[in-house]
């Protein structure tokens, strides 16, 4: 049992059940009662030459795999995808780039706040790392609330409270997210070390019961 009395009772991917839908240019994964690895940016924190390039080298990459959905692919070609792509967007974001608003304390505050608003009513909160210009978190949504739902919710209102705080309009967020869900314990030691691991880049982590 969890720190919000909400059990868990298997929280890794069921391959059997496998949802994959994508949605822009990131695929999502869906799937009730899971735990989740969720990754946010702010809006400023990769060079838009960066993009371009990025999604210039995706799209070469899927067309060079027959352009046929990534949950059609084998699991060496997902990870091959996930180590390419996603692998190199957090090695940038890792650099600081971007205004790095996240390392205010009122601005981290904000972020907490709502991270542990709805947990254990919507979702089970696990650890999180709050970096200069992205967010790290492990969720699991409770039955009947997607992912998504969830996302958004944390990502409206803090765009507006964020904004109003720093005396600022505009986007704050990048509008897509990535996550994954997780597939096993050892996968789930893995990204408690990396969660961790961001204290050492001055993130804020607090490191929860997953």
């Amino acid at each position: 049992m969890n720190s919000d009395g909400h059990v868990l009772e298997d929280p890794f991917l069921d391959p059997d059940l496998e949802v994959l839908h994508t949605r822009r240019n990131l695929p999502h994964w869906n799937q009730q009662g899971k735990l989740y690895f969720v990754t946010w940016r702010l809006a400023d924190s990769l060079p838009k030459e960066a993009l371009a390039r990025l999604e210039s080298d995706r799209k070469a990459w899927l067309r060079q795999h027959g352009d046929i959905p990534l949950s059609a692919m084998e699991p060496l070609v997902k990870q091959e995808w996930y180590r390419l792509f996603h692998h190199r967007v957090q090695t940038w974001l890792d650099a600081g780039h971007g205004s790095c608003v996240l390392r205010r304390a009122e601005v981290c505050r904000i972020l907490c706040d709502a991270l542990h608003h709805f947990h254990g009513e919507r979702y089970h909160l696990g650890s999180f790392a709050i970096a200069g210009n992205h967010v790290h978190v492990l969720v699991a949504p409770h039955a009947g609330i997607e992912l998504s739902r969830v996302v958004h919710s944390w990502k409206s209102f803090t765009s507006n409270a964020i904004n109003n705080t720093l005396g600022r309009s505009g986007r704050l967020w990048m509008d897509e997210y990535f996550d994954r869900i997780l597939r096993n314990q050892l996968h789930l030691e893995r990204v408690e070390d990396y969660i961790a691991a961001h204290v050492e880049q001055g993130a804020y982590v607090e490191r929860r019961m997953s």
